[in-house]
């Protein structure tokens, strides 16, 4: 039997760390049973997933990209959804997975619904907000973590992107995003971040968008604006919004 504080992933880390398209091939592999002979073994996880032809898997209790499966890609030690499959049944056995972890916002969009945060809910969104952006950190110099620093840029950005999407369309939301976006941006501009692949940059004109849209919704919110208006960012990328704030009525 597993030991729960024997893994360093849960099924939010596969998610944001994997990629996407594979991941739902996983999830699908999973929820159609084909993850067969399951069986922990010498702090190993092993499997028989059914594909196109039966494929054996074996991953590393503690960290599910580490491991073997005999399809083309695993062959190559590449991480293929079989493996990502048996690493979502080491954490289900089988059972359901929860429905908010099965549909994912790849990029931040608005609720489209109404509402107010507590208290307690601002507080448990700026933490969210707080451990998601501890991904998006400074490059540490050397091209052999470059790939790595990438996957963590985009990590960061995906969790962003689920905890922005779930908020309600209120001044309270709209406040906290854009305090986030500016926190991000002096990442960009004096914290040794380097979004050469526009990861990031991608993320922000999102979100900035996602900002527009609660305007649609509730015209006041355009008041919170106005913590743009107190000087320009290292892209400009709350001219819009800034305009937006001066041109109301």
């Amino acid at each position: 039997m597993i030991i729960s504080g024997m893994r360093n992933f849960d099924l939010e880390k596969i998610i944001y760390s994997t990629d996407l398209e594979m991941y739902k091939k996983a999830l699908e592999l999973y929820e159609k049973s084909k993850v067969t002979e399951f069986k922990f073994e010498n702090g190993m996880c092993h499997a028989t997933v059914i594909g196109r032809e039966p494929y054996h898997t074996s991953i590393i209790q503690i960290d599910y990209e580490y491991g073997h499966c005999d399809c083309y890609m695993g062959q190559k030690e590449i991480l293929c959804k079989h493996m990502v499959a048996t690493a979502i049944y080491s954490l289900y056995l089988g059972k359901p997975i929860p429905k908010k972890l099965k549909n994912i916002h790849t990029k931040p969009v608005s609720s489209e619904k109404t509402g107010s945060l507590t208290l307690d809910e601002i507080k448990l969104t700026k933490k969210s907000f707080s451990e998601a952006s501890k991904y998006i950190k400074a490059y540490p110099g050397s091209t052999r973590y470059w790939f790595s620093y990438q996957a963590s840029l985009t990590e960061g950005c995906l969790r962003l992107s689920e905890t922005i999407s779930n908020l309600p369309v209120c001044m309270d939301s709209a406040i906290l995003i854009i305090q986030l976006l500016l926190k991000i941006d002096k990442k960009l501009s004096s914290g040794g971040v380097d979004d050469s692949d526009g990861v990031v940059g991608d993320f922000i004109s999102d979100t900035v968008n996602v900002l527009i849209d609660y305007t649609q919704i509730d015209k006041s919110i355009i008041a919170s604006f106005e913590l743009l208006t107190k000087g320009r960012t290292c892209f400009g990328w709350e001219s819009e919004l800034v305009r937006i704030f001066d041109e109301q009525e």
